[in-house]
């Protein structure tokens, strides 16, 4: 199963504070938009991304069909692929993507502990 670039999702209370922080540690802005409350740096091939007021608790993501640069891959597993697979093995879904479309769709799942994983494909 290839799920593609992996980042952390990070629920902030200050997306300004949590910046800055993070840009201490060496982080760059890579993409996203303050403005908006969002915002996604990079360390390396580190990625965070900074959610103000999006959702509760953090998240991992994948990010199907991208590499650690929000690339586009040529060869990538669609996540409605995945998501047959994820089913056909026993697991619940929080949220699914509608496999009647093609393109950017995402599906949640959460492991054994309650952690939230999103799979969340751009392309």
């Amino acid at each position: 199963m290839k799920l593609g670039a992996f980042s952390i999702s990070l629920s902030v209370k200050d997306i300004h504070a949590s910046k800055k922080f993070y840009e201490t540690l060496g982080f760059t802005a890579f993409g996203g938009d303050i403005s908006h409350n969002w915002l996604i740096l990079k360390n390396g091939d580190t990625i965070i991304g900074l959610f103000q007021g999006m959702f509760e608790g953090n998240l991992m993501t994948f990010n199907p069909g991208w590499d650690q640069n929000a690339q586009k891959l040529n060869d990538f597993e669609d996540v409605r692929e995945i998501q047959k697979s994820l089913k056909t093995s026993g697991l619940s879904l929080i949220s699914e993507a509608d496999e009647a479309t093609t393109g950017p769709a995402s599906l949640m799942i959460a492991d054994p502990d309650g952690n939230v994983i999103l799979l969340d494909q751009h392309v």
